[in-house]
């Protein structure tokens, strides 16, 4: 009794809030509830098209079917190509021009990390609240959230004056390289006031108004080659393996317990002779157990909250890099990848837009969740230059893995949330 006595409550609660919307909105909401149906046939459509980010027909694909929807809409659409020789599909931006409200700048990404050499799997309803495909929450059903959300603010006449640029990413799993590879994103982003970033969302109670960002770190550490029997002796060398060793290890004990801050040594290859190639991720190595390693390379990641974040951690690296053991030496690059989206006041109002969006449709609080649950993403390039909010798109689990799924029973209320955002955000 005490149960069902709380579950009505929550209903009244969740009315009484529901009646904050106003009479345009409640419309607005209806129009969303009504096309659940054909946003759901859209998401299973483009799931069933493999678009990993190598898969350039693919992509182009997956791009082409959303660039007929926005044209449907009003938006103006075009392909922003990338230079042939990066391999990379280019970006869909689809752009409608007004003088009301915000200047909104939808991210998405056409991509998934599925390549066609990975087993596929096509979108597939395991119960009534969830199904299963490649890219069903990262990120397909975050591009079907926005589409969705704007298709029924067409649907009320509630575009015509709302300045909008969606741009959907072709490689945001895999970035080609290059300054060029962003250089249009964020020139459009800079014409915009607000940026809302739709990669899967945790949970439709958590938004993030940060993200760490991401780079890379190679290590090559070197000896004297020498028979095994004669390692520590002065005039010989401890060898490359025992100062790669040296390095990983301080690294743990010095920069470890920093928060926001991981640095994962992805790959690590030692002995007599070494080949790393960085293109294909791949390592060979030749060595045997009686001769001093004269060699050894690792390859790693940096995460990061901030730019100083990032610096700092650097520094320290290269210090401890720098402290040899006897008859070695080694050297450390780094490479720059996603930048860091920091916490900003201008993030935490759009957090909070979100928050009441959702306690007006009855779904309860909103909050920002914590920048270590997540890795990089496209918004973080444009983070510098405006107001940022993420993890607006679909609910799910098992993002980058086989098996990844979307909560279908969720998914409608985050369109009916973005809807609202949008509508708020441009009046």
């Amino acid at each position: 009794m005490k149960k069902l006595l709380l579950a009505f409550a929550f209903l009244g609660c969740s009315a009484a809030q529901a009646q904050k919307l106003t009479s345009t909105e409640r419309k607005l909401i209806a129009s969303v509830q009504q096309h659940v149906p054909q946003t759901e046939k859209l998401l299973e459509q483009v799931v069933n098209i493999n678009s990993g980010t190598l898969n350039v027909k693919g992509v182009r694909e997956v791009g082409t079917i959303f660039q007929k929807e926005f044209d449907a809409l009003g938006f103006k659409t075009e392909w922003v190509a990338m230079p042939a020789s990066m391999q990379r599909a280019g970006h869909l931006v689809a752009q409608h021009k007004g003088k009301k409200g915000k200047r909104l700048f939808l991210i998405g990404h056409l991509d998934t990390v599925f390549e066609l050499d990975m087993p596929f799997t096509k979108f597939t309803r395991l119960n009534d609240s969830t199904a299963t495909g490649q890219g069903v929450n990262d990120m397909k059903g975050g591009d079907v959230v926005i589409l969705a959300a704007l298709q029924a603010l067409q649907a009320n006449g509630l575009l015509k004056d709302a300045s909008i640029t969606a741009y959907f990413t072709g490689d945001e799993e895999r970035g080609g390289e290059g300054p060029e590879a962003r250089a249009n994103f964020i020139a459009r982003a800079k014409e915009a006031q607000v940026a809302l970033a739709f990669e899967n969302a945790i949970d439709r109670h958590t938004v993030a108004t940060a993200r760490r960002g991401s780079s890379n770190w190679q290590l090559k550490t070197f000896g004297t080659a020498a028979h095994s029997s004669t390692i520590f002796k002065p005039n010989v060398s401890y060898g490359a393996i025992y100062e790669v060793a040296r390095i990983l290890n301080s690294f743990r004990e010095t920069l470890s317990q920093e928060q926001y801050l991981t640095f994962n040594p992805g790959l690590i290859v030692g002995g007599s002779e070494v080949t790393y190639d960085q293109a294909k991720a791949r390592g060979e190595v030749v060595g045997k157990t009686n001769i001093i390693a004269p060699s050894a390379a690792v390859a790693g990641d940096l995460r990061f909250l901030t730019e100083a974040q990032k610096e700092a951690a650097r520094t320290k690296m290269r210090a401890i890099v720098s402290q040899n053991l006897p008859g070695t030496r080694a050297e450390i690059t780094f490479s720059d990848g996603i930048p860091g989206m920091a916490p900003t006041p201008g993030n935490q109002k759009l957090a909070d837009l979100a928050d009441q969006a959702s306690r007006d449709l009855g779904f309860g609080p909103v909050v920002a969740g914590d920048p270590g649950a997540r890795g990089a993403g496209d918004v973080s390039y444009v983070a510098q230059y405006l107001d940022c909010l993420d993890g607006l798109g679909a609910p799910g689990k098992g993002a980058h893995a086989a098996g990844e799924t979307i909560n279908l029973k969720e998914f409608p209320k985050l369109v009916e949330r973005t809807a609202l955002m949008i509508y708020r955000l441009t009046r």
